[in-house]
C-alpha cells in the first residue's frame, strides 16, 4: 500500500464515519411495564360521562342517519395463503390484517392492522353535514366473482345507497376496495370525500430504534414523483401532497401498508411521529386524502397493498411502489438497481443457503472487481521499486518543497508511474463498498435467517450482552463484527509488509478497523458476514496476484519507459501534463510573489 491508496482508505473511512455518525442504529430500549387491569377499569369508568356526551352530539350531528350508529356488529373473513384479513360491519372497514408466511422476532403472529392500531375515517357532507361513513353500521354479505372473493357492505344514506366493496385473490397481498353510490347525487353536498388513515405502528423486529429509522409515510404522485418524511426524524413531521398523487404508503424496515388510487387523490397530507418513551411503539404515521365527489359517484376504485417491503414484487402492484425500498444515492442506487440487486435476487431463486449466497455474491464480486484490484497492486508495485529514488529526492530537497514535488513528478513521468495509481481504483470501488451497506438492511429475503450463533442475519448477533451499555457499543458486542475486525486488521498488515508508507500513516491503517468495530456493532449479521468471506477472499486473491506480478520485469518496463521519454518518444498521460503545468504555474507564481 503506497501512500496515495492510504489517502484512498482514509477517504473512504471519513466518508464511512460521517454516514455511521448519523444513520447508524442504537440499541433497543427496555421494554415497558405493563398497565395493570385496576388501573385500566378506572380510567374506563372516569371516561363514561364523557363517551355519553360524545355520542350526544354524534347523534345531533348525524340526524336522520343517527340509527346507523347502531346496530349489530359482525365479522367476516376474507384469506389466501399469504393474508388473512377480517372485516367489521360496523365501519364496513379492515379490522385486522395477519400475514401468513411472516412473524414478529419473537415468534407471534405478525398483524399490520388491527383495531387498536389502525383507525379509518371517510368523511362526506349527506344533506350539508359532514359525517364519519366508517361510524355506520351496514348489511354484510360475502360472494365469489371469478377467481376473487368479495365482501360487500352496503346501507341506505339518505334517500340513496353506499356500498363498500373488498376483493381478495387466490394470492398475494392485495386487496381491492370499492366504493360505489346509487342514488346521492343530492345527498352528497360536498366536493370531496376525505379519507382518513392513522397507524400506529407495532414493533415486529429486534430493535427499535432500528426499526424507527427506517420507518416514513412516503407518496408517489402521477407525474413518478417520489417523496415522503424523514426517515430518521423522531419529531412530528407533516408534509402536504401535491396533486395528484397516486399512492400513499406507510413504509416499515421489512413491511408496508400502502393506499393506492384507481384515479389519484386530488390532495391531502402525510405525516409521522414518535414517542421513544412507547418502545412497543415504532411510529404513528398518517395519512390524509381527498377524494373527488365526482369519482365516488361513478364508482371510485382502490387497492390496499398489506405484506412485505419486498424490492423484487412492489413494482407488479403499482408503479413506483418499490421506492420504498431505499437502494442509496446515485451512483450508488444505479449499482444496486442495475447489477446487485438483480444479481442477488437471482441467486435468491436457486440456492436456499443464504450464507452460500453470501459466498457466491463475494466471487461474483470480485471477478468483476479484479482488473481494478489488479491495477492498483501494479501501481502499488511501481511505486514500491521508485522508493529509494523518492528518498533520494526527499533528502536533497529538504528545504524546497517545490521543487521536490516537481522532481517528483519528474520521476513519476519519466518512469510511467502515476502518484494516483494506488488511489484510484480504490475510490473506484466505493459505489459497490456503499451499495452493500443499503443491500443487507434492506433485503427481506435475510429477515429470521439463522447463520451459526444468529438467529436473524437480518439484524445483529447479540450472543455477548451486557447488562449496561459500553460507550459507542451499547449493550452487546456483534461477533460477527469482532471477527470481521480481526479479518480486516489481518488484511492490512498483510498489505503493508508490501506498503512503502511509514509513520502515522501506517498506524492509521490498523486504527481505521478498530473503529469500524464500532460503526458496525449494530449492522445486520449478514453484511459483517459478508465482509468477513470478502476479507478470507482477499488474503488469496492477493496471494495470486503476487505469483503473477514478476516485480523484475515491472522493473524493466520503467527502465523503458525512461528510455523513451528521454529521447521523446514517449508521451504523457493528459493528467501528468496538466498536473506538471500547474506545478509549474505555481512555481512562477511564487517567484513573481518573492521579487
Amino acid at each position: 500500500m503506497d501512500r496515495n491508496s492510504a489517502i484512498g482508505f482514509v477517504l473512504i473511512a471519513v466518508v464511512l464515519f460521517a454516514y455511521f455518525t448519523f444513520f447508524a442504529p442504537e440499541a433497543p430500549t427496555t421494554p415497558p411495564q405493563p398497565v395493570t387491569t385496576q388501573q385500566v377499569v378506572k380510567d374506563s369508568v372516569a371516561a363514561q360521562p364523557a363517551v355519553a356526551a360524545r355520542d350526544s352530539a354524534i347523534a345531533r350531528q348525524y340526524g336522520n342517519l343517527a340509527p346507523l350508529l347502531n346496530g349489530e356488529e359482525k365479522t367476516l373473513s376474507l384469506s389466501n395463503d399469504d393474508i388473512q384479513l377480517q372485516f367489521s360491519s360496523k365501519g364496513a372497514r379492515i379490522r385486522s390484517a395477519e400475514l401468513s408466511r411472516y412473524k414478529t422476532y419473537s415468534q407471534q403472529p405478525l398483524l399490520l392492522v388491527t383495531p387498536s392500531s389502525s383507525d379509518f375515517r371517510l368523511l362526506a357532507k349527506v344533506e350539508g353535514r359532514e359525517i364519519d361513513l366508517y361510524q355506520l353500521y351496514y348489511n354484510a354479505e360475502q360472494r365469489t366473482v371469478g377467481d376473487t372473493t368479495q365482501v360487500v357492505f352496503s346501507a341506505a344514506v339518505g334517500n340513496g345507497v353506499i356500498r363498500h366493496i373488498y376483493g381478495l385473490g387466490k394470492k398475494g397481498y392485495v386487496l381491492s376496495y370499492r366504493i360505489e353510490t346509487e342514488g346521492l347525487t343530492q345527498s352528497l353536498t360536498g366536493d370531496a370525500l376525505t379519507y382518513q388513515w392513522v397507524n400506529r405502528i407495532p414493533l415486529v423486529e429486534k430493535d427499535v430504534k432500528d426499526s424507527r429509522t427506517k420507518t416514513a409515510a412516503n407518496f408517489y404522485t402521477t407525474a413518478g414523483e417520489f417523496d415522503g418524511t424523514s426517515e430518521s426524524s423522531m419529531d412530528v413531521e407533516t408534509m402536504p401532497l401535491p396533486q395528484p398523487v397516486r399512492w400513499v404508503s406507510f413504509k416499515q424496515k421489512f413491511f408496508l401498508t400502502a393506499f393506492i388510487a384507481g384515479n389519484s387523490f386530488s390532495g391531502g397530507e402525510v405525516g409521522t411521529s414518535s414517542n421513544e418513551a412507547l418502545p412497543e411503539l415504532v411510529k404513528e404515521a398518517q395519512a390524509k386524502l381527498t377524494i373527488p365527489v365526482a369519482d365516488v359517484q361513478k364508482g371510485a376504485s382502490f387497492r390496499y397493498y398489506l405484506g412485505p417491503n419486498d424490492y423484487k414484487t412492489l413494482d407488479d402492484v403499482s408503479p413506483g411502489l418499490r421506492r420504498n425500498v431505499y437502494l442509496g444515492w446515485p451512483p450508488v442506487k444505479w449499482v444496486n438497481q442495475y447489477f446487485i440487486f438483480p444479481v442477488f435476487h437471482f441467486l435468491t431463486t436457486v440456492i436456499g443457503n443464504y450464507a452460500l449466497i453470501i459466498v457466491i455474491l463475494v466471487i461474483i464480486l470480485r471477478i468483476v472487481l479484479l482488473p481494478l484490484t489488479y491495477k492498483s497492486y501494479l501501481g502499488m508495485a511501481k511505486m514500491r521499486l521508485l522508493k529509494p529514488e523518492l528518498d533520494e529526492l526527499k533528502a536533497q530537497y529538504a528545504d524546497d518543497q517545490v521543487k521536490f514535488s516537481q522532481e517528483q513528478m519528474k520521476l513519476f513521468s519519466e518512469a510511467g508511474a502515476s502518484p494516483f495509481s494506488g488511489c484510484i481504483p480504490i475510490l473506484l470501488q466505493m459505489p459497490i463498498l456503499f451499495a452493500m451497506f443499503y443491500l443487507f438492511p434492506a433485503s427481506i429475503e435475510f429477515r429470521q435467517q439463522t447463520l451459526w450463533w444468529a438467529e436473524d442475519i437480518s439484524t445483529y448477533d447479540s450472543l455477548i450482552k451486557f447488562s449496561f451499555d459500553l460507550p459507542l457499543l451499547g449493550s452487546h458486542i456483534s461477533i460477527f463484527t469482532l471477527l470481521m475486525t480481526a479479518s480486516t486488521l489481518a488484511i492490512t498488515w498483510q498489505n503493508n509488509q508490501v506498503s512503502t508508507v511509514d509513520g502515522p500513516m501506517k498506524s492509521m491503517s490498523y486504527i481505521m478497523p478498530v473503529i469500524f468495530l464500532f460503526m458496525l456493532n449494530s449492522f445486520p449479521a449478514s453484511l459483517s458476514f459478508y465482509y468477513l468471506v470478502a476479507n478470507v477472499f482477499s488474503f488469496g486473491q492477493q496471494y495470486l496476484i503476487k505469483r503473477f506480478v514478476d516485480e523484475e520485469k515491472i522493473k524493466k518496463v520503467m527502465e523503458d519507459h525512461r528510455k523513451k521519454s528521454a529521447t521523446g518518444t514517449s508521451g504523457k498521460s493528459k493528467f501528468m501534463s496538466r498536473l506538471e503545468e500547474a506545478m509549474k504555474a505555481g512555481e512562477e507564481a511564487r517567484k513573481k510573489r518573492k521579487s
